[in-house]
């Protein structure tokens, strides 16, 4: 019987203070957050790894985080990558039929200018 491994759970959290969007994600004992921004300081990290753990996000050994120490050498990677944000394709085609509308509407805007200035 063949047993698929089910991928670690992914979060994403936003921040609308700071515009950052965190994806927090388990791989192999080690927790890796990848930010939009570099806008966090060391020590709201380090508050929002306890935060974390104590929501059951993360493992519970993480609630104990020093807050002098470095993320780093507690096994959490802190990136800035804003790699992994996808757009909804319902959302870009909303967009391209929006973007068609305006250039058409002004297409027909600067034709008819034209006509009425040929006309007087």
């Amino acid at each position: 019987m063949k047993s698929t491994a089910s991928p670690p759970p992914v979060y994403e959290f936003y921040f609308p203070d700071v515009d950052t969007l965190l994806q927090v994600e388990e791989t192999e004992g080690a927790v890796v957050i990848r930010a939009t921004r570099d806008s966090f300081s060391d020590r709201r990290k380090a508050s929002f790894i306890r935060e974390l753990a104590a929501e059951g996000f993360i493992p519970d050994s993480y609630s104990w985080l020093a807050r002098d120490a470095a993320p780093s050498t507690l096994g959490i990677r802190w990136l800035v990558d804003f790699s992994w944000v996808r757009l909804p394709v319902a959302a870009l085609a909303e967009t391209d039929r929006m973007i068609v509308r305006l250039l058409a509407g002004g297409f027909f805007l600067w034709l008819g200018l034209l006509l009425w200035l040929f006309q007087r």
